[in-house]
């Protein structure tokens, strides 16, 4: 019989490659690279198949300014292409840095990019109500010109200037999800749907198109974890544990929810939008269609949560 093997997916941020407070040059995202890599293969080690999903939106918003400054030169890009030349170029870093790091411990083991189309609903209510700004900020001439030629919906940003805002419609289907299945049986790592992957609808004719849109990395990740069929769903932030009165004189941490306490919690409103509150639903998504176990921690305290010494385990 085929050995039954332990699969994990782990998903983080762009800002992993790209923190706030550096440049953004190539040398600084390898180095991130660099550092993300001993954490993946450390999951590795810990005898887990791995597929790793990572966020692209500082890198996406640098391409699109890059682009804004070229655009009398070179016509742009839309966003579904820069979503494909993002999981591109990121896929590439992890995949080097995660060799590297391979043979630092002499591991046999191969790591692949799928550059990944994700399918949404055409008829999705996002698209009614475009919420996520992406790219640069323009000029109040520049943004009407926008409007008018390209139909972009634009809104004023807290006296910065202008940003293009679009929609961010719920994944319902991993195109190629088989893939991703059967390279990760056969003990491949895989790297897929970057930055929640490449947003897809079926059109009229029942044939996939690019949209213009932002999908949620963790709901991909959720999506592809109950898919595949997932042990370990890994979701990377920027604190240690999920705490209830987050920030507030009454804060405490939780060491383990179950999805019926998770769900209590994002009911009262204690797991806000714009934060905590996607990933928790992404857990209790993934642990309700017959996922294990979710664990939600920082990288600093990953290695310490992969044996209960910290992060927040998501149950049953």
């Amino acid at each position: 019989m085929p050995v039954k093997r332990r699969l994990a997916l782990i998903a983080f941020g762009g800002n992993a490659l790209l923190p706030e407070n550096q440049r953004g040059i190539q040398g600084e995202q390898m180095k991130n690279a660099e550092k993300a890599a001993q954490l993946m293969v450390h999951i590795v080690r810990k005898g887990f198949e791995l597929i790793i999903v990572h966020g692209n939106g500082p890198q996406v918003g640098n391409l699109l300014i890059q682009m804004e400054e070229a655009v009398t030169k070179i016509p742009p890009y839309t966003l579904d292409i820069c979503d494909a030349m993002t999981e591109g170029s990121m896929g590439f870093m992890l995949e080097r840095a995660v060799t590297n790091e391979l043979r630092r411990h002499s591991i046999d083991k191969d790591i692949i990019t799928l550059v990944t189309q994700v399918l949404v609903d055409r008829n999705d209510p996002a698209f009614e109500k475009p919420t996520k700004p992406v790219g640069p900020f323009y000029t109040k001439f520049r943004a009407q010109q926008l409007t008018r030629e390209k139909k972009w919906t634009m809104v004023e940003d807290a006296g910065r200037g202008y940003r293009k805002i679009v929609p961010s419609p719920k994944p319902i289907d991993i195109v190629p999800k088989w893939i991703i299945r059967d390279l990760v049986q056969a003990g491949r790592i895989v790297v897929a749907a970057g930055g929640g992957g490449i947003p897809v609808i079926i059109n009229n004719r029942g044939l996939y198109e690019g949209v213009e849109a932002v999908i949620d990395k963790d709901y991909a990740s959720s999506l592809i974890a109950r898919e595949v069929g997932v042990d370990l769903f890994i979701i990377l932030t920027g604190i240690n544990r999920v705490c209830l009165e987050f920030g507030k004189p009454g804060q405490r941490e939780m060491p383990v929810l179950t999805i019926a306490e998770a769900q209590k919690y994002l009911d009262e409103g204690q797991f806000p939008p714009g934060s905590m509150g996607p990933k928790i639903r992404a857990a209790i998504e993934y642990i309700r269609a017959g996922g294990k176990e979710v664990l939600i921690t920082s990288a600093a305290h990953l290695k310490a949560a992969l044996i209960d010494r910290s992060g927040t385990r998501i149950i049953p």
